[in-house]
């Protein structure tokens, strides 16, 4: 009997997660990001802060848009700006996505630079729209290996839904 019940709660679960990234769904998102891992002594420290949109154009695939600023506490104090353009791929069951993308930073006249960023991370859903995504991502530059950056960041997604009218709905 334990074991037709846990199969069940599974079945139910995987089902529940599936619906939550099919297409046509917009998503709306915000990300903190600051325990840089660099390979260069020149950051102390650095914390971005990101929004995202996107759409589902297919099940389980979405692309996107984003902007970010990350200030840095380097010796020379410089702030990145960035915005870009990607795209994530979920598993269905669980939630795992990986995802990648391509921005354009602007360093306060010091320099210029288009950085492509790879990421992993989990859509945990606490309810049936909004979500907690914590991810690891890799961002490297092919001009110069200093800027290079592995980090964590934690994010906070809304997924909305359309009907069939193109109105979007907030459900709980």
């Amino acid at each position: 009997m334990k074991k037709i019940l846990f199969l069940l709660i599974a079945i139910a679960v995987a089902t529940g997660a599936s619906a939550q990234f099919e297409r046509g769904k917009t998503y709306v998102g915000a990300s903190l990001s600051g325990l840089d891992l660099n390979w260069s002594e020149k950051t102390k420290m650095a914390i971005g802060l990101a929004a995202m949109g996107g759409y589902m154009v297919w099940d389980n695939i979405m692309l996107n848009a984003n902007l970010a600023i990350n200030a840095n506490t380097d010796d020379a104090g410089n702030n990145q700006y960035s915005f870009g353009v990607g795209g994530r791929y979920y598993f269905v069951s669980n939630g795992i996505f990986v995802g990648a993308n391509v921005s354009y930073y602007h360093v306060q006249k010091k320099y210029n630079d288009v950085m492509p960023t790879v990421e992993a991370g989990w859509a945990f859903f606490v309810n049936r729209t909004i979500t907690i995504e914590p991810a690891v991502y890799f961002r490297p530059s092919f001009m110069r290996s200093e800027r290079n950056r592995i980090g964590l960041k934690i994010g906070i997604g809304l997924n909305l839904e359309t009907n069939k009218k193109n109105e979007t709905i907030f459900t709980m």
